[in-house]
C-alpha cells in the first residue's frame, strides 16, 4: 500500500509566492534579501498553522541558495531547488540549516551545546542558519545562556525564533531580535487555497463546505488541511455541506434562521421546539449561544451594502442574509445581541442552564413583537364576547367597577380587586358596569406592568434607557392622547412626592400648580434661578412620567420664572433659606459647625 501524505505536508508551501495570508511579511523578507538587510535574530509569531515554521525554512532556503543573483535579476527573490543546498535541504541533509524543538530541549545544557555548534562556519551556502521552535519554552536559564550569543552571533550565524506565546518571552530576548506578527489567514484566503489542492486532488467540494471547514479551522491552514483530508476519507472524494455538517457536529445556518424568523411572529412554541432539536442532537447549548450571536450580528452587518463584506461565509449564504436583514429593525438586533451575551456570560454559573437559554429566546420573542411592524395573531378564546364600551380612565387608579351581587343563599366570596382590563373580561356581557356610548372612544392606555412580558420589556428598556435615554419611545413619537388638567394634577402630585426632599421646589411647585398650555405643553413655574436648575435636572423624569401615563409622546415641558411682587411675597423665610442652602451647600455647612440656631 503506497503512503498517504497529509495535505498540510504534500502542499506545504515551498516558495515565497505560495505562502497563504502573510503577504506584508513575506515581501518584507524578500526585500531584506533584495538590499542585504539582514538582521541576526527574527522572532516569527502568531497562532498556530499560520505559517511560522514554513517561512522561516523558506527564508532559510533563500539565503543559502547559490543561484539567487541580484545582481542581474533582482526581482526574483526565490530558491532555485537546483542547486547543492536547496538540494540538500529538500532532502532534510543540509548541515547548514538547522531545527531545534525547544519543548523539548529547553534546559541550559542544549543551549550551551548550540552555542559550540555556532563556532563553526558553514560548509556549504552562505549562512548557518538555526530556526528554534516553540522557543517560549526554554527555562530562564536556557534563555540567560542564549542572550549573548544572540546578541553578538558570528557574521555567518542567523536565528530564526517561532512560538505561538510571544508574552511568555523574556523582554531582552525580544530586544535582540526583528518580530515578525503573523496574522489569522482569512477565510476567503483558506477557501481558495482548499480549492486548489481539491482540484489538485481530484476532490469535488462546494463552496459551502469549503467556507464551513475554513470557518471551522478559525485562521489555520494547517487545521483547514487536516480537515479537508477527514472529509474526503468520510465523503469519498465528495465534499458537500450537508456532510459536512454531519461530520463536524456544527450547526446547520437553517437552524438559526428559523428561529429569528420567529422572534418577529411571536411564535414562543415554535422556538422552544427548535431549541429541544439542537439539544436533542448533542449540542452544547453554549455552542448554540456562541452561534446565535454570530447569526444575529451578520444580520445587524447585513442590512448596509458597506459591511457586507465582512460576512465571511459562501455567496449564497451572503445572499440569505441580505434578504432576511431587512426584516429585523436595528434597535431589535442590538437588543438580541445584548441579550444573548448576557446568557452566555451567565451560562457557565447558572444552575439550569437550559431554563436560561429558553428564558432568554423568550425574551427576545417578546421583544422581537414588540419591536417589529409585524402583529402576531390573536389567540382564539373561549370567554364570551364582549360589547366594545368607552372607557372615561383615571390616569393614577383605575375606575371603580360595580359588581351586581347575585341572589343566593350561600355566603357571596370576597372579590378580588382586579385590574380594569381583567374587570372586562370577567364581566359577562349581560352586565352593565358602565355606560355604553355607540361613537367609537379613543384607544385604551394598558397600566403599566399588566400583561404577560411586560415586567421583561420594562426590565430591557431600563436597561437600554442607559445607553439611549429616550429609547421608551421608540415607535411611539406620533402616539399623542388628548389629556386634561386633573390628570396632570394628578401625575404632578406623584412626582413631587419624590423631591420631598428638595423642600423650597417642592413647595413652589405644591403652590403653583402645572397648567397646560397649547401643543401638549404644560407649563411649571418657579420663583427664581435655583430652582429653575433644580427643576431642570428632574425634569426629564417628570416628562417621561407624563407622556407614559398620558399616553401622548408629543408632550412637552417649559420652566418659566414668576416674576413680580407675587414672587417675592410668595417665598417664606424657610424657602429663602432653602434656596440660599440650595445654591450654596457650604452655608448649611457652617451652621453646622457653628451650633446656630435659625428662627424664622
Amino acid at each position: 500500500m503506497e503512503n498517504f501524505i497529509v495535505s498540510a505536508r504534500k502542499y506545504r508551501p515551498a516558495t515565497f509566492d505560495t505562502i497563504v495570508g502573510q503577504k506584508t511579511i513575506t515581501n518584507t523578507l524578500k526585500n531584506a534579501i533584495k538590499n542585504h538587510y539582514l538582521a541576526q535574530a527574527y522572532l516569527f509569531t502568531g497562532p498556530r498553522g499560520v505559517g511560522k515554521t514554513t517561512s522561516a525554512r523558506i527564508f532559510a532556503k533563500t539565503i543559502n541558495c547559490l543561484n539567487i543573483d541580484l545582481e542581474n535579476n533582482p526581482d526574483v527573490i526565490e530558491p532555485c531547488n537546483e542547486c547543492e543546498s536547496c538540494r540538500s535541504f529538500n532532502q532534510n541533509a543540509s548541515f547548514n540549516i538547522m531545527e531545534l524543538d525547544a519543548a523539548s530541549n529547553n534546559s541550559v545544557d542544549d543551549i550551551r551545546r548550540l552555542v559550540d555548534q555556532v563556532r563553526i562556519p558553514p560548509q556549504v551556502g552562505k549562512y548557518k542558519v538555526y530556526i528554534i521552535d516553540e522557543v517560549h519554552m526554554l527555562s530562564q536559564a536556557a534563555f540567560n545562556a542564549f542572550l549573548k550569543t544572540l546578541e553578538e552571533p558570528p557574521p555567518y550565524v542567523k536565528f530564526i525564533l517561532a512560538t505561538t506565546e510571544k508574552h511568555k518571552i523574556i523582554p531582552t530576548i525580544l530586544s535582540r531580535c526583528q518580530v515578525f506578527d503573523f496574522k489569522r489567514i482569512s477565510v476567503d484566503d483558506i477557501v481558495k487555497y482548499l480549492r486548489f489542492v481539491a482540484e489538485s486532488e481530484h476532490v469535488k467540494a462546494d463552496d459551502e463546505a469549503l467556507h464551513l471547514i475554513a470557518q471551522k479551522a478559525d485562521g489555520g491552514m494547517r487545521d483547514a488541511l487536516s480537515i479537508f483530508d477527514q472529509l474526503v476519507s468520510f465523503t469519498n472524494a465528495k465534499v458537500m455541506y450537508q456532510n459536512v455538517v454531519e461530520n463536524l457536529h456544527v450547526l446547520d445556518y437553517d437552524y438559526f434562521f428559523q428561529i429569528s424568523d420567529q422572534f418577529l411572529s411571536g411564535n414562543i412554541t415554535s422556538v422552544l421546539v427548535i431549541l429541544n432539536d439542537i439539544l436533542e442532537r448533542g449540542f452544547d447549548g453554549q455552542h448554540f449561544l456562541i452561534g446565535l450571536g454570530e447569526h444575529l450580528r451578520n444580520l445587524l452587518i447585513s442590512r448596509d451594502v458597506k459591511t457586507i463584506a465582512l460576512l465571511e461565509t459562501s455567496s449564497s449564504i451572503k445572499k440569505r442574509y441580505m434578504e432576511n436583514a431587512t426584516k429585523f429593525p436595528p434597535a431589535f438586533l442590538l437588543k438580541a445581541l445584548d441579550l444573548n451575551t448576557q446568557c452566555d456570560v451567565n451560562y457557565k454559573s447558572s444552575n439550569n442552564k437550559r431554563l436560561l437559554i429558553e428564558l432568554t429566546l423568550m425574551q427576545m420573542v417578546a421583544l422581537g413583537s414588540g419591536i417589529s411592524d409585524f402583529v402576531p395573531k390573536e389567540t382564539p378564546s373561549t370567554l364570551p364576547p364582549v360589547k366594545k364600551i368607552a372607557i372615561v380612565e383615571e390616569v393614577v387608579k383605575p375606575i371603580p367597577v360595580v359588581i351586581e351581587e347575585k341572589k343566593t343563599t350561600e355566603e357571596a366570596p370576597t372579590i378580588p380587586k382586579v385590574s380594569e382590563p381583567e374587570q372586562k373580561m370577567q364581566t359577562p356581557p349581560e352586565q352593565k358596569t358602565m355606560e355604553e356610548v355607540e361613537s367609537p372612544a379613543r384607544p385604551q392606555r394598558i397600566p403599566r406592568g399588566m400583561g404577560l412580558g411586560v415586567s421583561i420589556k420594562e426590565e430591557e428598556n431600563a436597561k437600554e434607557e442607559e445607553i439611549n435615554p429616550d429609547a421608551y419611545m421608540i415607535g411611539k413619537e406620533n402616539i399623542a392622547d388628548e389629556f386634561s388638567q386633573e390628570d396632570v394634577n394628578k401625575i404632578c402630585d406623584e412626582f413631587l412626592e419624590n423631591i420631598k426632599q428638595h423642600q423650597s421646589l417642592y413647595a413652589t411647585l405644591k403652590s403653583n400648580r402645572a397648567k397646560i398650555a397649547e401643543g401638549f405643553v404644560v407649563e411649571l413655574q418657579v420663583y427664581n434661578e435655583v430652582q429653575k436648575s433644580a427643576l431642570g435636572e428632574k425634569l426629564f423624569d417628570l416628562v417621561k412620567l407624563l407622556r407614559i401615563r398620558l399616553n401622548n409622546y408629543k408632550l412637552k415641558a417649559i420652566i418659566n420664572i414668576i416674576e413680580g411682587e407675587k414672587a417675592k411675597k410668595s417665598m417664606s423665610p424657610v424657602e429663602k433659606y432653602n434656596a440660599m442652602v440650595e445654591k450654596n451647600p457650604n452655608l448649611k455647612k457652617l451652621k453646622d459647625d457653628l451650633n446656630l440656631e435659625l428662627e424664622f
